[in-house]
């Protein structure tokens, strides 16, 4: 399993969103972000292998950026949020779950498992 796993769920209809694009940014000394990884979810809303699974990443502040506005756009509905930016820090080597529940108008996160 890939260090960094997300999964969305559109609590407005219920079911996972397929179809947005994510990408994963690490921030360097100079405050630059760098891509790392980009990807498309999945029918089940997922990205399965966003990082490769065998490289641990360097501790420090990353963020995940969700595209929902062509996701809403899909679903002919008009959301109020074009993106969805979610820093975080990885301070250890364990598994970070970025889950990201989505509504048109709203939006939360957590650490999940």
């Amino acid at each position: 399993m890939s260090q960094i796993t997300t999964h969305i769920l559109d609590t407005a209809k219920g079911c996972p969103a397929h179809g947005v694009r994510i990408e994963l940014f690490h921030q360097k000394i100079d405050l630059s972000w760098i891509k790392l990884s980009e990807g498309t979810t999945n029918d089940d809303g997922r990205i399965p292998n966003l990082i490769p699974h065998e490289s641990p990443l360097d501790f420090g502040l990353y963020k995940m950026v969700f595209y929902v506005e062509s996701y809403f756009n899909a679903c002919r509905v008009q959301g109020f949020y074009p993106k969805v930016e979610i820093e975080f820090f990885i301070r250890d080597e364990s598994h970070y779950h970025i889950p990201l529940l989505l509504s048109p108008f709203g939006y939360s996160t957590y650490r999940g498992s």
